[in-house]
């Protein structure tokens, strides 16, 4: 592993990063994904990302958030719910839960997916993937009550 990638896993792993992360991240992402027309996440340098375009739970409006991801096989990509190892669920699991149709824009490609939540054996099975992709994961799981929602999303 790079010694830069392992250095971003231990900041990551850190409670100071869980809380000034997700109010960074997120809006630089959105604000170079779309400078770039699609084409550049800067989060993505370190792990994959997609920009998830979502309605909303409540209101049916399109939420649009840039998200790490992890791809799987041709036409899958596995999201992880960890909201940096916070305590409450991230929305946008809740918009999934409600509309499992969304959209994701992944290496300058819009491309129509299906949500489905994961349980059982095959959640067992994506989180142990998750936690070789990136091992910062448990660090989040282990500070939290709740369990980490995983959802794999597959081509419509």
């Amino acid at each position: 592993m790079a010694p830069g990638r392992r250095l971003v896993q231990k900041v990551s792993s850190t409670r100071v990063f869980a809380r000034v992360a997700p109010h960074f991240i997120p809006a630089m992402d959105r604000a170079v994904h779309r400078l770039t027309r699609g084409k550049v996440l800067l989060s993505a340098r370190m792990l994959p990302g997609v920009v998830l375009t979502a309605r909303g739970a409540r209101t049916g409006l399109p939420r649009t958030t840039p998200l790490a991801c992890m791809p799987e096989e041709p036409g899958t990509w596995l999201l992880i719910g960890s909201n940096f190892g916070r305590p409450g669920h991230p929305s946008w699991t809740a918009n999934l839960l409600a509309h499992p149709a969304a959209e994701i824009s992944w290496k300058g490609s819009t491309i129509e997916v299906h949500a489905r939540l994961l349980t059982g054996e095959e959640r067992r099975a994506a989180w142990e993937a998750a936690l070789r992709f990136w091992p910062p994961y448990a660090t989040y799981q282990s500070r939290i009550a709740r369990e980490i929602r995983l959802f794999r999303l597959t081509r419509r």
